[in-house]
């Protein structure tokens, strides 16, 4: 038994201690092969997103499925990866500091990641490190392509990084990243492609100047959930980062318009007061789900809406043709972000066939 929401082994969604995070394991393999197929398809290779599940099963499970290796948004997430013997590990993000190099020369003695970089100073300090230790790890130039966040914007300043990566010993220039974020949620489908794949042109036209410099540049990495469907397709790209594809949620569904996958997440929440009769309170707040990039919504019983959020309960409205519930009866809600909903669990309840077959733990 799963003491904590009493799960029993054969036992329904209905059945449980709520909040209860749980994953439609079918939905989950369905949405899983659609990805590969769809990468397949276009000869792009697939390096899933760990941040979205934080689950050295689950990305035990995806890179057995048929994903190159895992994208990690931190150090500590590709270092569990590693334990469960995965490899290739793309760690999206910029380290710096003496404590995370250490760590990454560590990983670096058991796996194969692949880091990125986006100015001098965080190659000098690495390349030392790496050096003294006698391993060596990948390097990624990271480019900003209107995110405004990190990146290297002038493309010579990409050629000189890339050639003083090249020289450094440690490191090993392998390519370029870029990514599309501030694009997913155009409206227009039509001009959400074009206005991608120019943005994206960017990475293009760095690979080829590296190139045309005698530099590797055998990967060339983007592409988030809300944008798979057009950078599967863009010439050049190797490989995409979608993650959250394997849950789905409202936000992606809605804001981004991704329709070619499941919502395989869930959460099961209880109702515990019905104050007026169009006003439903459940036991699920805002420490077990999110609701800031995109509203919940409620896939049973029919009729109901996500009002509000409080830490620990959630107001409902009931449309004016909806049966009201009963109090004690469950609820079961599509998260709004599963990337931010997913953390505040302790872990997956894995459901097969509508029945419980087992737990999948989030590991920080």
């Amino acid at each position: 038994m799963n003491s904590l929401h009493q799960a029993v082994v054969g036992c329904s969604k209905t059945d449980l201690y709520t909040p209860a995070l749980c994953l439609d394991l079918d939905l989950f393999d369905a949405n899983v092969q659609i990805m590969v197929e769809t990468c397949q398809k276009h000869g792009v290779d697939w390096r899933p997103h760990a941040k979205c599940h934080k689950s050295p099963i689950i990305g035990r499970w995806l890179v057995d499925a048929g994903a190159i290796g895992l994208t990690c948004a931190t150090i500590r997430e590709a270092e569990l990866m590693a334990e469960a013997e995965i490899r290739d590990l793309l760690i999206a993000n910029l380290i710096a500091g003496p404590a995370k190099i250490q760590r990454l020369v560590e990983l670096a003695s058991k796996a194969d990641p692949i880091i990125c970089l986006d100015h001098q100073d965080q190659a000098d300090a690495i390349s030392q490190a790496m050096a003294t230790a006698g391993v060596y790890v990948r390097v990624l130039i990271e480019l900003e392509i209107g995110m405004n966040r990190v990146g290297v914007d002038d493309l010579e300043l990409v050629e000189r990084l890339a050639e003083k990566v090249h020289s450094l010993p440690g490191l090993e220039l392998a390519g370029v990243m870029a990514y599309e974020g501030h694009l997913l949620t155009i409206e227009d489908l039509q001009e959400k492609e074009q206005t991608i794949r120019q943005a994206l042109a960017k990475a293009m036209t760095a690979r080829d100047r590296l190139e045309s410099r005698g530099l590797p540049c055998s990967i060339v990495s983007c592409g988030g959930t809300g944008s798979f469907p057009i950078t599967v397709k863009q010439n050049g790209i190797t490989e995409i980062q979608a993650g959250g594809a394997i849950f789905m949620d409202e936000f992606y569904r809605h804001s981004c318009q991704i329709d070619q996958l499941e919502n395989s997440l869930t959460i099961m929440a209880t109702v515990v007061s019905m104050p007026t009769p169009d006003r439903v309170v459940v036991d699920t707040g805002r420490k077990a789900l999110n609701i800031e990039i995109y509203r919940p919504r409620v896939r049973e019983p029919k009729g109901l809406l996500v009002e509000s959020l409080s830490a620990e309960h959630g107001v409902l409205r009931l449309t004016e043709d909806a049966t009201p519930p009963k109090i004690g009866q469950p609820v079961e809600i599509i998260p709004g972000y599963a990337d931010l909903t997913n953390v505040l669990h302790p872990g997956f309840l894995g459901f097969r066939g509508g029945k419980f077959e087992r737990e999948i733990p989030i590991v920080r």
